[in-house]
């Protein structure tokens, strides 16, 4: 009984480090079950963002997970967030990359780089769902090269003018207002547009693969008029905005192919379970439990990786490559072990009834957003041949 209660202890504090943590989990667990998850597939079928579900979010204070009580969020840390990514991802990944749009994105990102006056003015409104937020950074010849960005933003006297276009933008199509990313005099600047800026539009949400309960456009910036209020930070300051947000941002996304993994290691126990075949359970043949057994590894593993990563993780902490080793871990653990569900449920797998079908479709963008497998395993030997000194 002893080392039962130590290995739960031990459990709670990598997983729920404090009774905070834990409640925030019960919390999120049960908004999963009753509101998310019967929402899921039809807008995945349609691809539409459940704006009004979002601002449920927004009601339980979910959106300023990160921002201090102080300024009206709940002052939570990294650990809280990837809980928040992996219970709702259980139920809709599509709709977790949205929520991660706007918490992450853009409240944490703008929060950490906005003066008092642009948080009183902006942030109650993204923090409750009335304005949905988005980021801009992603452009049509510049993705993983974010240096290589060619969106530009010229000072007139009261006024920026920005001119470009960013591509695959996660709330885009619904968004009030986005941070985004310009070049001022060739320096990468941060600046928060608002839509009905003139100027400023978006395209029709773009068809794809998976996600498909949130949506993504192109950005457009056609001397697109932006106050200089809107200012993130100062000129030439947008690279450190942009790189203090990614840690953060790359476990959530980790977090989301944890939540992947959960549910489709899930469905793929109880149907093995209730499935017949040749008089017995197919849990009980060894092909079965080949698929069972390693996907529960992969997720475990990935599980505690996560965790601990998210545990060094802070507004004044950075964690490159612990952050890099997770989400490049994770992502393709994910899309395994959905793989394995489809699989073990066969015929069944491959239908939408019995949604693991949706999950592997969820699963490949993780592999790409978020930073590209090959940029996380660049990154990581960076990292590590630097410490050598090499």
């Amino acid at each position: 009984m002893d080392s039962c209660n130590s290995a739960s202890s031990i459990e709670r504090l990598l997983f729920d480090p404090t009774p905070e943590h834990a409640m925030l989990r019960e919390t999120v667990r049960r908004f999963t079950d009753a509101e998310v998850e019967p929402q899921a597939e039809a807008h995945d079928a349609s691809g539409t963002l459940n704006t009004a579900l979002l601002r449920r979010c927004g009601e339980l204070g979910l959106l300023g997970l990160t921002v201090p009580q102080e300024d009206g969020g709940i002052g939570m840390d990294a650990v809280a967030a990837v809980i928040v990514h992996h219970e709702l991802a259980r139920s809709d990944p599509g709709f977790a990359i949205a929520f991660a749009a706007q918490c992450l994105l853009f409240v944490n990102n703008f929060y950490h780089a906005s003066s008092r006056e642009q948080r009183e003015r902006i942030l109650p409104r993204v923090m409750t769902g009335e304005w949905i937020g988005a980021m801009g950074m992603t452009e049509p010849g510049a993705g993983t090269d974010v240096l290589g960005m060619t969106t530009t933003a010229e000072r007139r006297g009261d006024l920026y003018v920005l001119n470009g276009r960013k591509i695959f933008i996660t709330n885009g199509y619904e968004a009030s207002c986005v941070l985004t990313y310009a070049k001022v005099d060739g320096r990468i600047t941060a600046f928060v547009v608002e839509r009905g800026f003139p100027g400023f539009s978006t395209g029709e949400p773009i068809k794809k693969m998976g996600m498909r309960a949130s949506t993504m456009c192109e950005l457009i910036f056609d001397d697109c008029q932006v106050p200089a209020a809107n200012l993130l930070g100062e000129e030439g300051g947008g690279v450190t905005c942009m790189m203090r947000n990614l840690e953060i941002e790359r476990l959530c996304v980790a977090a989301i192919s944890l939540g992947i993994a959960d549910r489709c290691l899930r469905e793929m126990v109880a149907y093995a379970v209730q499935r017949k075949a040749f008089g017995k359970s197919i849990a009980q043949f060894g092909q079965i439990q080949r698929y069972i057994g390693e996907a529960y590894s992969d997720y475990e593993a990935a599980r505690c990786l996560i965790y601990r990563e998210a545990a060094k993780v802070g507004p004044g902490q950075r964690n490159r490559l612990g952050t890099d080793a997770a989400k490049l871990f994770a992502a393709p653990m994910a899309k395994r072990v959905a793989d394995a569900a489809v699989q073990v449920l066969g015929g069944y797998g491959y239908t939408t009834e019995y949604k693991v079908e949706r999950f592997l479709r969820d699963a490949k963008l993780n592999e790409i957003g978020g930073g590209t497998l090959e940029s996380h395993q660049k990154n990581i030997t960076r990292d590590l041949t630097r410490a050598l000194g090499a």
